[in-house]
């Protein structure tokens, strides 16, 4: 047994250094051959040296699975609390909350991003468990290949397990943060009949919420079975589509000053419609005898409310400054959202129709709105694909909005290439999301 737990040992120190030479690797990289600070850096990554600089750079971190920057990224960890809840202890109810997730969840961590290397040293795996479970359950092995000296070792082990331990002495929000007076007593005059609540973000259920809806969207099972539904042949995997799906941007263009979990979602957080589901009693049909599709697109309830209100406001003369602009583009943004949609909804269809005798719209409308007919039709001829759709399309939704704000406005070149970037960047940003999707 002891030369085991000797083999062991070396097994975790071999753990240790890998990362720490990776880590360092990674910095020597981007410097000069003759570069002084090379030799900084090999003192640095020492693992006593690190590990010193982690045990206190673990105490800006905090484990958690309830996270309160994702309300407001001002609060600083040891300003106001975040929670670390694990499913295992939350009471069961029949409502979805964090305690359906069971014991397969994401931890996630927030605080300094710049400490963020501690919890990648923690979630380091060995032969089944991470680091940081070992020194949960004071591994002794993991002690020895830490460091020499017992004292040191349990001090560090200590230090790095208490990375879910609340950086607040007591619960405590923060004057940023969301809060709620929830009446308890039978008195709303009465300030003492009330709780204070501070609703924290579910980090840990928003992420499986995410790798959820990213599956069932991007997969390569949930692509073969879409595309089993089109043939017409079964498939034991379901079709699931998430309608008028929200994207939440949470800390911008530095995700990883929310939290760990938030930085690998690049900031995007999944919001269901809260919104009863809407009855269309006329079933969807090609668009036939008709030469453009925009006369159909128009008559969409959600186009002709921001039409009218980008018309209104525009007629009122606003003043040329960035408010205005902002204003403008969130129902342009609008119009151009629904636009998407439209074309989501008839590629639902099945693949073709653009293809009948009926359909006389242009080629660039029928392989935006029926790829996989037009792509069937130009294989069958040997016929390139055109490459030019993305802005033909483009171009065609700037004429039509140009036109439709041209009486009594003034519409002319400058107008028709905001619409069209802000339509082209819309597509390209769309297709990103799904090139990225299937990375993971």
């Amino acid at each position: 047994m002891h030369t085991i737990s000797i083999n062991r040992q070396a097994e975790l120190r071999s753990l240790i250094s890998g990362f720490l030479q990776q880590r360092l690797d990674s910095k020597l990289d981007k410097l000069a051959p003759d570069d002084p600070k090379r030799a900084e850096l090999h003192q640095t990554f020492n693992a006593e040296n690190w590990l010193t600089s982690a045990a206190k750079r673990v105490k800006q971190i905090q484990l958690v699975t309830h996270v309160l920057k994702a309300t407001h990224p001002d609060p600083k960890i040891d300003q106001a609390t975040n929670l670390y809840a694990p499913p295992r202890n939350l009471a069961a109810h029949a409502l979805v909350g964090s305690h359906v997730l069971g014991k397969s969840f994401d931890d996630d961590v927030t605080g300094n991003a710049a400490a963020l290397d501690v919890y990648g040293f923690l979630t380091q795996e060995f032969q089944g468990s991470t680091l940081l479970e070992l020194m949960r359950v004071d591994d002794s092995d993991l002690a020895q290949a830490l460091s020499s000296q017992p004292e040191q070792a349990a001090e560090w082990m200590q230090t790095f397990a208490g990375i879910e331990l609340p950086r607040c002495a007591k619960p405590t929000s923060h004057t940023l943060a969301k809060q709620l007076y929830w009446l308890t007593g039978s008195d709303p005059h009465d300030d003492n009949s009330y709780h204070l609540l501070a609703p924290l973000y579910a980090s840990s259920l928003a992420h499986r919420v995410y790798q959820t809806v990213q599956d069932d969207r991007f997969s390569d099972e949930a692509k073969a079975a879409r595309q089993a539904k089109k043939d017409g042949v079964f498939s034991e995997r379901p079709v699931r589509e998430y309608l008028e799906l929200a994207v939440q941007q949470l800390g911008g263009t530095k995700p990883q000053n929310i939290s760990q979990l938030n930085s690998e979602r690049r900031g995007n957080n999944f919001l269901f419609a809260s919104l009863p589901p809407v009855w269309r009693s006329i079933e969807l049909k090609p668009l036939l005898n008709t030469e453009s599709m925009f006369p159909r697109y128009s008559r969409r309830p959600e186009v002709r409310r921001a039409l009218k209100a980008l018309l209104v406001f525009l007629k009122s003369d606003p003043a040329r400054n960035v408010e205005t602009r902002e204003r403008r583009a969130a129902w342009v943004d609008t119009l151009i959202d629904e636009f998407l949609q439209f074309r989501a909804e008839l590629r639902a269809l099945v693949p073709g129709w653009s293809q009948s005798p009926d359909c006389r719209l242009d080629g660039a409308s029928k392989h935006w709105l029926d790829p996989d007919g037009v792509a069937q039709a130009y294989q069958a001829s040997e016929r390139a694909l055109p490459l030019d759709t993305t802005e033909r399309i483009c171009a065609a939704f700037a004429n039509w909005l140009n036109g439709q704000l041209r009486d009594p406005l003034p519409m002319g070149d400058p107008e028709f290439l905001e619409w069209c970037n802000r339509m082209h960047e819309q597509i390209k940003a769309e297709e990103r999301e799904g090139r990225d999707a299937d990375t993971y």
